[in-house]
């Protein structure tokens, strides 16, 4: 028996109370009992491959290792070549085609992510969606993400799970989303070496480089690559460094080590949210000074972060029924940020890691059985130092806090198949969080305060039916529940919140699959989730940050994906051509959401545009010529809880025409292309409820870039 794996993820090493105990009794007789079954139980990969072969995709997110039309979930996946099918050096092209998903960039450098929610918690950063790579835990145990410290060129897949997905990864109300580097190939061995270079408007230079060694039962993957620009506006250059090693040893076929490290060097100035009148008249400016605070370009605002990151993975089958995946991962992260009130430093260390045991099995003719036991821990200390911003520079101590936070839970999972028509997944985990603060220096010195989370259970049953003629149908229930962020107990106002959990029920069906020998494919769903105990983001009267637990939002939308290859002829002029069509429908409202005397409940959820449509065109040429376009269409956006203030909608045209050299030994890409056709004036990624009616981040006009890609 061939056993499909993924790299998954690490051990538990905190205690977890009782649970500990039963954990760890459970382990040892599941292995007592099946790990004398010793047999030809080998490990393999399965690769992202092309969107066109998207029926034939296998979806590893909940462990399914099934294709994407049998997988009961509401997945996307975006393969190596639709990541970089603009050209671009930032993940957001790609993301924005996903329906339900919305990427913001801010400033560039700047990212904010949604996977079917909102941003009231996110003024920047990615918090509320667990992210994994290679299946080590990205997110930390503070529940922050330093999405912006890769690279596209990266990853050959990344896969996207709507929904709460907290029956397996943890905390999350928002979903979860999987990075994925090279998968190796032991069967065909092959060294091959990639370099990149790209230029554009505003300054814009980027480049790549590659190396990729293979052998029988070796694999090594190095990249380099660095990243710059001026920026559209002022105070918005960025230059960031990237180096990175994976690696595969393979000492047998029952046994896999991997190992993923990377280095990121990052600098971003930020430049602020302008008013309206400003983004009309010119676009081009940061926050302007005011009568009592001085503008971004006086006080050279920005993030300085160099992390170091390091995760081990070891795969073992044992017996011909079980295998495991235990990770460990280790990362330091130096954080400056010069901001227009204060200077804070952050010195924060994260380590911890995950353990999944697999369990398969025929139970009866025409019955798979899949039965998933695990783990996982995480760990943060944080260091934050707080100092006055002295025109970019610190100066006297404000405070200084010491900050360490834990997150762990226990899940079990099994799925069940039966011929190969009828899925059955279900799943729960219990969470706790547990935080641990203390003010160290500054006015006020306090002794350490605990603010823990009770053990959260969260369960999700799936069930999908495949007709057997490329159609399926499925449908989901699932609760999520997500603990603050050590930036929503501790935020940007210097003082500590305490804060609960916010949680909700997810409901949602749909039907997906191909038709016309898979010309056309499609996925289509409809949900319905209602958030209680929201956290949402206030200001004070500098314009700092701060959260409070406010009434709930009931999100409930319509998902539509179709796509169309239209001709697939590989002896025809026009090899390849393809068109898409992504919508979403996102009415969200809130729900008993009062704040003092004001009642914004039935209000439109702030930040959350109602209408999203992507189309995409994509032409290959049997001469090399190829064209790749992107029409984004968003419409206006509540940027104040009241709904007294909307951002306009916009109309996005992307387009990029390329030529490859047919070649045997070398591949050569020459490509060139524009973003913002229509030259919009628009804000990707809005200041909600802002003082000064500053909500605006304004997006660059019209743009160019041109570049190249080597292969051989």
């Amino acid at each position: 028996m061939r056993l499909q794996w993924r790299r998954s993820s690490f051990i538990f090493i905190k205690p977890f109370g009782n649970y500990s105990k039963w954990l760890c009794i459970f382990s040892s007789l599941f292995i007592g009992i099946f790990g004398n079954a010793q047999n030809s139980n080998n490990i393999s990969y399965q690769s992202a491959g092309d969107t066109a072969t998207l029926q034939n995709l296998v979806v590893t997110a909940f462990a399914a290792n099934a294709r994407w039309k049998n997988t009961p979930a509401s997945i996307a996946v975006l393969s190596s070549k639709e990541l970089q099918r603009l050209g671009n050096p930032s993940l957001v092209p790609a993301l924005n085609t996903v329906p339900g998903v919305r990427m913001e960039e801010r400033s560039p450098g700047s990212y904010r992510l949604s996977v079917r929610g909102s941003l009231l918690r996110s003024p920047f950063g990615i918090r509320n969606i667990k992210v994994y790579w290679n299946d080590i835990p990205f997110t930390d145990a503070g529940g922050n993400t330093y999405l912006n410290l890769v690279d596209v060129s990266q990853f050959q897949s990344i896969e996207i799970a709507k929904g709460p997905a907290s029956s397996m990864y943890g905390a999350n109300t928002g979903g979860a989303v999987f990075l994925e580097t090279d998968k190796f190939d032991y069967v065909s061995a092959k060294n091959t070496f990639r370099a990149g270079i790209s230029g554009g408007s505003f300054g814009l230079l980027s480049e790549n480089i590659n190396w990729q060694y293979q052998k029988k039962n070796f694999k090594s993957n190095l990249l380099q690559s660095h990243v710059q620009g001026d920026g559209y506006r002022q105070q918005s250059a960025l230059r960031k460094d990237i180096v990175q090693w994976n690696a595969d040893m393979k000492f047998s076929d029952r046994e896999v080590l991997s190992a993923l490290l990377f280095y990121t060097d990052l600098h971003y100035e930020t430049p602020g949210a302008i008013t309206k009148a400003q983004m009309d008249s010119l676009p081009t400016l940061a926050r302007q000074p005011s009568s009592t605070l001085p503008g971004s370009v006086q006080q050279q605002t920005g993030i300085y972060n160099k992390t170091a990151f390091a995760g081990l993975s070891l795969t073992s089958a044992i017996g011909n029924s079980l295998n495991n995946t235990t990770t460990v991962l280790i990362n330091h992260t130096d954080f400056k940020n010069p901001f227009i009130t204060n200077y804070e430093m952050r010195d924060e260390l994260n380590y911890g890691g995950r353990s999944v045991f697999d369990f398969h099995r025929h139970l009866l003719d025409g019955i798979d059985f899949h039965f998933q036991n695990g783990a996982e821990w995480l760990q943060n200390h944080s260091q934050i130092n707080v100092f006055g911003n002295k025109a970019g520079k610190a100066d006297t101590v404000q405070y200084k806090d010491n900050l360490y936070a834990t997150q762990y839970f226990i899940f079990s999972q099994f799925i069940a198949t039966i011929k190969n028509n009828f899925v059955v997944q279900a799943g729960v985990s219990a969470n706790q969080q547990r935080l641990k603060y203390a003010r160290l220096a500054g006015i006020v010195v306090q002794d350490y305060q605990h603010q823990d989370t009770k053990f959260l259970l969260a369960p999700r049953l799936s069930l999908l039916y495949n007709f057997g003629n490329g159609v399926s149908v499925y449908t989901i229930a699932s609760r999520g529940f997500s603990p603050p962020t050590l930036a929503e107990v501790r935020p940007s106002t210097g003082s500590f919140y305490n804060l609960q959990p916010e949680y909700g029920w997810n409901f949602e069906a749909g039907v997906k699959g191909s038709l016309f020998k898979n010309k056309i494919q499609f996925d289509i769903n409809t949900y319905s989730f209602n958030l209680q105990h929201a956290i949402v983001r206030k200001t004070d009267s500098t314009g700092a940050d701060y959260f409070t637990n406010a009434g709930g939002t009931k999100q409930r939308g319509i998902e539509f994906f179709i796509k169309g290859n239209i001709i697939n002829a590989p002896g025809g002029f026009v090899r390849k051509l393809t068109i898409s069509h992504n919508f979403s429908y996102q009415p969200y409202t809130f729900s008993e959401y009062i704040v003092g005397s004001k009642n914004f409940s039935a209000n439109d959820v702030t930040g959350v545009p109602k209408n999203i449509n992507v189309s995409t065109l994509d032409i290959d040429t049997k001469s090399g010529l190829y064209s790749n376009i992107t029409f984004n269409t968003t419409s206006t956006i509540p940027l104040t809880d009241a709904n007294d203030v909307f951002a306009k909608a916009y109309q996005l045209l992307q387009a990029k025409l390329g030529y490859m050299l047919p070649s045997k030994k070398i591949g050569v890409d020459i490509y060139a292309g524009a973003d913002n056709l229509l030259n919009q004036v628009y804000s990707l990624g809005n200041d909600i409820n802002a003082l000064g009616g500053r909500y605006y981040n304004p997006a660059p006009k019209r743009n160019y870039f041109a570049g190249c890609v080597f292969t051989f």
